[in-house]
């Protein structure tokens, strides 16, 4: 009878006798353990964004905007508007509430979305470019 089988815990990406953990088998030794990575970083921006701002203290409500267009039969079909913003909502003293989100590294702010979010501005609202949590709190303060 065998004896005990040692287990060696290991961190992603760390060598287990010359083998990385992308080769090693599952617990059961079914499949390969594959390592996770968003494939796009802007969406997990968004989700990061959108949680901090529906938990925000000052905001009353906040919803995402798709916009872009799609073909259906023979109809072209356009959602949103060009510059409109990720997010809209609503602040509680009831000022508008626009965000452009962008991932952390290389999203650029289109000029039409420069325009949307000092429209809303001078309309005396509430509207800026997050690319993590930390934008939100340092605009709408903590």
């Amino acid at each position: 009878m065998a004896g005990p089988v040692p287990i060696l815990l290991v961190g992603a990406g760390q060598q287990v006798e010359g083998l990385s953990m992308e080769a090693l088998p599952d617990l059961f030794g079914l499949e390969p353990i594959k390592p996770r990575h968003h494939t796009k970083p802007e969406a997990a921006a968004l989700a990061e964004v959108l949680r901090a701002l529906s938990t925000h203290q000052s905001v009353a409500w906040v919803r995402r905007m798709n916009s872009g267009a799609a073909k259906v039969g023979n109809r072209f079909i356009r959602f949103g508007w060009p510059g409109c913003p990720d997010l809209l909502g609503q602040m509680k003293d009831g000022r508008l509430l626009g965000v452009e989100v962008k991932r952390a590294k290389g999203g650029r702010v289109s000029d039409e979305q420069r325009h949307f979010l000092a429209l809303i501005k001078q309309a005396g609202g509430m509207a800026f470019v997050a690319r993590d949590c930390r934008d939100v709190f340092k605009e709408l303060g903590r």
